[in-house]
């Protein structure tokens, strides 16, 4: 057993796939681990800055949002006063955040490992400074750290190519589900269609793409958005120009909430520009429904063989959300085909997975 510092912008209650990953994960390793959650305040709203239960700890530490980056100058402090031979474990899809960690671990001469959630793309008035920061910034961190731990081969493939990391040095590990996602294959409901969303309202997830296909679609569908961010009041706005007294915004859910509207829907979508490895549609596959998603990286490795793909433009979005409708037999065959690919997945088997990464480059952990 050691100290495990899982370090991350955000954590819950923020909303978002990166966020639940770290909490589930945590969670497991905290089974046989100290573990340490090191974050900030940011979208916690209501929680304490310090929580305690068993081995799992978290610190929240004060910090502002400057370009969708985590500003937190308390947080290496927690870095640095960490027991020496701790694992420092990154979770990784913002910038500023891998820096210093990078550079905490130069002064402490220990080591730190990456879990690279996904590459994101240039948005904001500073997000033409991005390919600068990945080249000359991030890319250094990749290579300096321990090893890097991505969702898929393909990821594996691209920081390899891209950021010339040493194949030895990268990990496979997908993402999991909760037990409680769990659900069995049921025949589809004789009603208006019931369509799922779940995640952020940000650029990257692209729901004002899944709104415009609504308008489009011909058959009669009900769109559940369950989420929050920065562009909810825009996207509200641009429903009620579309008229789209179908689609509702129901706001971020957690716990037994969350795992009700999954239960409650007869199909899932997701009509991001790209993905790592999507949690929400492991959930969506964990509870036995059909799931439609543009085909983007990180949803076509994911879905390929198990969902519904259609190109990430309105007019095919609408399309296929029509088909959907209008076929139970396909949302049946697409419901077992969810069903059988999620028994594949389990936080218990990451968490091993892990726990077999931090064995190779901490080899005092496996013992």
């Amino acid at each position: 057993m050691r100290t495990v510092l899982q370090v991350t912008p955000y954590y819950p209650p923020h909303l978002g796939g990166l966020e639940r990953v770290v909490e589930h994960l945590s969670q497991q390793l905290s089974h046989r681990h100290d573990v340490r959650v090191v974050t900030t305040v940011l979208g916690a709203a209501g929680a304490e800055r310090r929580e305690q239960r068993g081995r799992l700890g978290v610190r929240r530490h004060r910090a502002v949002e400057v370009a969708h980056t985590a500003v937190a100058p308390g947080l290496p402090l927690s870095l640095l006063r960490a027991p020496r031979d701790s694992v420092v474990h990154l979770h990784c899809a913002h910038a500023l955040l891998p820096e210093l960690v990078a550079l905490t671990s130069l002064v402490r001469r220990g080591r730190f490992l990456v879990h690279f959630h996904l590459d994101v793309d240039s948005s904001g008035p500073l997000g033409r400074l991005l390919p600068l920061y990945k080249k000359h910034v991030f890319g250094r961190v990749l290579r300096a750290a321990a090893g890097v731990i991505v969702l898929t081969p393909s990821q594996a493939d691209f920081v390899r190519d891209r950021y010339r990391v040493p194949a030895e040095r990268v990990f496979v590990v997908p993402n999991g589900v909760g037990r409680e996602f769990f659900r069995p294959v049921r025949e589809p409901r004789q009603r208006p269609l019931e369509l799922l969303y779940v995640g952020r309202l940000s650029a990257q997830k692209n729901v004002a793409r899944l709104l415009e296909a609504m308008a489009l679609v011909r058959q009669p569908v009900r769109l559940r958005l369950v989420g929050d961010g920065e562009l909810r009041e825009r996207l509200e706005a641009r429903a009620a120009e579309l008229r789209l007294g179908s689609v509702e915004f129901a706001g971020g859910l957690h716990g037994a909430d969350l795992v009700a509207a999954y239960e409650a829907a007869d199909a899932f979508v997701l009509p991001s520009d790209r993905e790592g490895m999507p949690l929400v549609a492991l959930e969506a596959m964990a509870a036995a429904l059909p799931v439609l998603a543009t085909a983007v990286p990180g949803n076509t490795e994911l879905l390929g063989e198990v969902g519904l793909l259609a190109a990430p433009e309105p007019a095919a979005l609408a399309a296929a959300i029509d088909r959907l409708a209008a076929d139970p037999a396909l949302r049946g065959a697409l419901s077992a085909r969810s069903a059988e690919a999620a028994r594949g997945y389990s936080w218990e088997a990451v968490a091993a997975r892990v726990e077999e990464v931090y064995g190779a480059l901490y080899p005092a952990v496996a013992a």
